[in-house]
């Protein structure tokens, strides 16, 4: 592609610092790890973080540190990747799927209130693409109904609500996969402010030990190795400026796009553009414009064609029967155009003309 969706950068500072792993001979869970686990926090504004080796198990840990069990229910949106779900399977809970709202794309707090059941221990929003969900009045109702509010930050590093980022607060995942807005090749992160739930997280992603043959828990092999650890050290150093360039891409896509329409960015919340994600026009098939900018060498992308509730493995089980038109109409509309800091003005403007000139 000309102008690929993600253009991951790595400058001398990631080679020096793998290097440096390298010779140390410490590759597994060390030093490096703790040095990324404090920057991570620092730069959210948390308490305590917890580094893992992708998102999903980050997910997973943090599920099963909040107390989750078999017969539990989750809330969750089913207009994301698969894994906001698949961590609450592996943590031996059961995923609700409930809609999202139409303009942000992220979990609705009113779908989320239609969905509790007496079973309900927890509600896990997505931070959509880099836009908040709706934090302050999901936990308005987790707090009325005595249930966990984890977030799904995995697109959502330095997002924030009223200058607060998320993750400040409660317990929140976060992705440091290849294509996210700093990452360290693979990795994962859990916030929290609550010091027994940091206790157990370390407990979780190390077998469940504190020390050697004491398995007080039910833990895995969720460990980031120093070699991720890293790389993702530099790319925090660079994230804040990064993340500043992404909301100026996206700022020129608004301005410019008139022919599709533009995301939302709700008052008062810090969208971070992990993707800058439009609809196509009213009766322009979305499939066949995404085919088209390929084609002009742009290499839009289409974030979820399919639901989480209508994967097959999710309808064996017997979780899809829901209905839910937010999620099924953009399911069918919304696509991606590169937004990354990498961009050149070049490129932006060639984005721009060309989706105004196809769709």
């Amino acid at each position: 592609m000309r102008i690929p969706i993600a253009r991951p950068f790595f400058g001398d500072e990631e080679k020096r610092e793998v290097l440096a792993v390298l010779d140390s001979g410490q590759l597994v869970q060390g030093v490096w790890v703790e040095r990324l686990e404090r920057a991570f926090a620092e730069l959210h504004g948390a308490r305590y973080a917890v580094a893992t080796s992708n998102g999903t198990t980050a997910l997973t840990a943090a599920l099963m540190a909040h107390g989750i069990e078999p017969g539990d229910e989750v809330i969750v949106p089913s207009f994301s990747f698969f894994a906001t779900a698949s961590s609450v399977l592996a943590a031996q809970a059961r995923p609700v799927f409930a809609d999202v709202d139409a303009s942000t794309f992220t979990l609705s707090v009113a779908a989320a209130r239609a969905a509790m059941t007496s079973r309900t221990r927890a509600i896990l929003p997505v931070h959509l693409f880099g836009h908040p969900a709706d934090r302050p009045a999901l936990a308005d109702l987790c707090a009325a109904h005595g249930l966990l509010l984890l977030e799904d930050a995995a697109q959502a590093h330095l997002a924030a609500i009223d200058g607060r980022p998320v993750g400040s607060s409660g317990t929140a995942a976060f992705s440091l996969y290849a294509s996210k807005n700093a990452t360290s090749g693979e990795g994962g992160m859990v916030l929290t402010d609550d010091a027994a739930v940091y206790e157990r997280l370390r407990r979780i992603r190390n077998h469940g030990r504190s020390i050697a043959d004491d398995h007080q828990l039910l833990g895995f092999n969720f460990r980031m190795t120093n070699l991720c650890a890293a790389v993702g050290l530099p790319q925090l150093a660079r994230l804040p400026a990064w993340t500043q360039r992404r909301i100026e891409h996206a700022a020129f896509f608004t301005r410019e796009l008139r022919n599709v329409e533009t995301p939302t960015v709700r008052q008062g919340y810090r969208h971070v553009f992990h993707q800058y994600t439009v609809r196509a026009p009213l009766g322009r098939n979305r499939d066949d414009l995404v085919a088209e900018l390929r084609r002009a060498g742009i290499d839009a992308r289409v974030y979820y064609p399919r639901p989480i509730h209508r994967q097959p493995i999710i309808q064996r089980l017997g979780l899809g029967d829901v209905d839910l038109p937010v999620t099924e109409a953009l399911c069918r509309t919304v696509f991606s155009l590169p937004v990354h800091p990498h961009l050149t003005p070049d490129e932006l403007d060639f984005v721009a003309r060309s989706v105004e000139r196809l769709a």
